[in-house]
């Protein structure tokens, strides 16, 4: 049987809510011994994948492990963090990785000074559109970056604590982040947040939607506008974006056939599919691969950082803040830590 990069790897799952299905399965594709560990559906995760011990306490969990993957809520991943710490064990975390960038540096700081390595898990770097996307506006397919246009949309979360957002983040901290740190990896840092956001009442045991679009004008005076939408229940999951810059624009929906279209730029004329891309592994099979193999076996670095982490926290957490305010958040102003100032407009617009 040919080898797997988690072969003799144990690997503690905590959490066994909706995303630590496709987090067991990858780490058993990889090899690894999962031992899973949550207050809820522990056993019946183990059930429906075919793999993986069920353990009585997080010290079960972490007794001994390589590497700890953290799926629990937001509002718990700096506990289960600290206990990682104290276990000297690596950590992959879901994103965001806390609810605030006070929060997330401290955990930074905590891995930081105990020798362990801290990854943000977020998968959408390894989606294979966005990151063939990604590469192409890196390798110059687009010229000088302008516009990025990111939107996201699927049905409303029913469990409770994604609806109070003192424990979520809300649309912004839980789904958008995915497309806020996107943003600021084709285009860079950002300088100024503005957001707005619109919500129709619930109706009976109908939720209602929720819809936010946030603006971001980086520090090289490109803009991006990412949307995010909580639509009704059994509500299509559809994933689009667009970026274009001074030589061509790439973009893609989900909802068509072609996955990924390139129009103009130096790869644009005369096909519409970048070549040589197989959209077919499982992005979080991909994302676990490579963060394993950096923390066992001296692999290069995750494309994603712990300070990647931080910065979309932050964004987020500007955007939250606009939401409340009505104001843009100056982020140049802030620097890069503390909160960020916001700059009162009368227009309601990114100035």
């Amino acid at each position: 049987m040919t080898n797997r990069p988690g072969d003799g790897i144990t690997v503690a799952l905590i959490g066994a809510g909706g995303i630590a299905g496709v987090h067991l399965a990858a780490w058993l594709a990889l090899g690894a011994t999962v031992r899973v560990y949550s207050h809820d559906h522990a056993a019946e995760l183990v059930r429906r994948y075919g793999g993986g011990e069920v353990v009585a306490t997080l010290d079960d969990a972490l007794d001994g492990a390589a590497l700890v993957d953290i799926v629990t809520p937001t509002f718990a991943h700096h506990e289960v963090v600290r206990a990682a710490v104290a276990a000297g064990c690596d950590i992959v975390c879901e994103k965001p990785l806390a609810l605030t960038s006070e929060e997330v540096a401290e955990m930074i700081a905590e891995c930081a000074a105990a020798g362990v390595r801290l990854y943000p898990a977020h998968v959408v770097r390894y989606f294979p559109e966005y990151a063939a996307m990604r590469a192409h506006v890196a390798a110059g397919g687009v010229g000088r970056v302008a516009v990025q246009r990111f939107a996201r949309s699927g049905s409303r979360p029913a469990r409770g604590w994604f609806a109070d957002a003192s424990r979520s983040g809300g649309i912004v901290m839980d789904q958008m982040i995915h497309d806020l740190d996107f943003a600021r990896w084709t285009a860079g840092d950002v300088a100024r947040v503005f957001a707005r956001q619109s919500t129709t009442e619930d109706s009976g045991d109908r939720l209602g939607v929720v819809s936010a679009q946030v603006v971001l004008t980086h520090v090289s005076g490109a803009l991006s506008y990412v949307t995010g939408t909580w639509a009704a229940p059994g509500s299509a999951f559809r994933t689009r974006f667009e970026v274009t810059g001074s030589d061509g624009l790439v973009h893609h929906d989900s909802a068509e056939h072609a996955p990924l279209r390139i129009d103009g730029g130096s790869a644009g004329e005369g096909r519409g599919l970048l070549p040589g891309t197989a959209f077919t592994e499982s992005p979080y099979l991909t994302e676990l691969r490579e963060f394993l193999l950096a923390c066992t076996a001296g692999g290069p670095e995750p494309r994603v950082s712990a300070q990647d982490g931080l910065e979309a926290v932050r964004l987020a957490e500007a955007a939250n803040h606009s939401l409340r305010s009505g104001d843009v958040v100056d982020l140049a102003a802030a620097g890069t830590a503390g909160t960020a100032a916001a700059v009162p407009t009368s227009t309601g617009a990114p100035a």
